[in-house]
């Protein structure tokens, strides 16, 4: 008899990556949707520029923190060595970075972004606004500021609230 229960209890906790989905697989599976569904919107952004988001991702880091050596970009973006690889020969093609002996290791590549790669990286912006805007229409005022507080809470959650981050950050 204590089987079965247990057994009716599993089956009530069953991933369905349904609205309403009481399974421990419940965050993880909101989360793929919502990354599936911002990631498809906002690419949009960054095609005009010939590039798509995991190019976006490396130019992120460059335009923040320039040169990286490409082992410290894979790491940064979530990348296997052979992907940036790929991911940076892509921008170097379009003229977005370029490689350069790295000081003091002259077996390491620094990756620079060009000026052509920054335009790019601002390029993509100004049609992100939009997308971006049109991804949280739907939400109520005030939600769309709770849901990125709580995301980065998530995201980041040794580093405190959003304030102190924006303030580390500088």
């Amino acid at each position: 008899m204590a089987s079965r229960t247990a057994d009716q209890g599993i089956a009530q906790q069953r991933a369905t990556d349904r609205p309403g989905d009481v399974s421990p697989f419940r965050l993880g599976l909101l989360l793929r949707r919502a990354h599936d569904r911002a990631a498809s919107a906002l690419a949009a952004a960054v095609r005009p520029q010939g590039i798509e988001l995991r190019h976006f991702a490396v130019l992120i880091e460059l335009a923040n923190h320039s040169p990286r050596s490409q082992k410290d970009l894979a790491a940064l973006v979530g990348s296997d060595k052979a992907s940036i690889v790929r991911v940076i020969d892509d921008l170097e093609e379009l003229g977005y970075a370029v490689r350069r002996p790295f000081p003091g290791d002259r077996r390491v590549r620094a990756i620079e972004l060009t000026e052509a790669g920054l335009k790019a990286f601002d390029a993509a912006h100004s049609p992100a606004r939009d997308i971006a805007a049109a991804l949280h229409s739907h939400m109520q005022p005030g939600e769309q500021e709770q849901l990125m507080q709580l995301l980065t809470r998530y995201t980041y959650p040794t580093r405190g609230n959003v304030g102190d981050q924006a303030q580390a950050a500088e």
